[in-house]
């Protein structure tokens, strides 16, 4: 596995602050807790982001309007949507 420099939220700006909170009240409430979380509770992919807040406000952002409820596609088909890319990517959670 690659090792990706990460800036722990405690050591960050207010813009990475801002961006990790920002992303998430647009996720669905069982995306609260992290799959791999770091040290201060932040998700691994996102921490992975964080030398880069602005690109990771809109990456995360990106992800969060997808999933949106007011979409016509229902919950379930969003997570299968997810569920296959993460498949198709090799991803692990």
């Amino acid at each position: 596995m690659a090792w990706i420099k990460t800036i722990p939220l405690n050591e960050g700006n207010d813009q990475l602050r801002e961006a990790i909170e920002g992303q998430k009240g647009l996720y669905p409430v069982e995306y609260a807790t992290p799959v791999h979380p770091t040290g201060d509770g932040t998700s691994g992919i996102v921490a992975s982001h964080s030398l880069i807040p602005e690109a990771l406000k809109h990456a995360f952002s990106t992800f969060g309007a997808l999933m949106s409820p007011d979409l016509p596609l229902e919950r379930r088909q969003h997570e299968m949507i997810a569920t296959m890319v993460s498949v198709i990517n090799r991803c692990h959670y």
